[in-house]
């Protein structure tokens, strides 16, 4: 042998590098068929469920704290001479929220 690679330790990497692409192989088909079981549920179960009453099935609603301005006035010290403008911390300024009675789904 010279400068090569003892043949226990070529033997050795080969099978760790075998199971590991089994292991990565098995976890990759499992998450694939359980999103694929999980989309077929939801889509099954919304032909059959009613909409949200809250957000009428849209699966979102106008932001409740900052009513749909995307800023809020904030005062660092509840100094009414120094209001700054910030970004609505609830909607991060989009305006809208997701609806928390369906998750964004549109149904219950």
């Amino acid at each position: 042998m010279m400068g090569g690679v003892p043949q226990p330790l070529r033997a050795l990497g080969a099978a760790t590098a075998i199971i590991s692409g089994g292991m990565l192989a098995l976890s990759l088909a499992s998450s694939l068929t359980m999103r694929t079981l999980r989309a077929a549920a939801d889509a099954k179960r919304k032909k059959v469920a009613l909409p949200c009453g809250v957000c009428r099935g849209k699966g979102y609603y106008i932001c409740k704290l900052c009513k749909g301005n995307s800023t809020i006035e904030w005062s660092p010290l509840y100094d009414p001479v120094v209001i700054n403008p910030c970004v609505c911390p609830t909607c991060d300024g989009n305006r809208v929220q997701k609806c928390l009675n369906c998750l964004g789904k549109g149904y219950n």
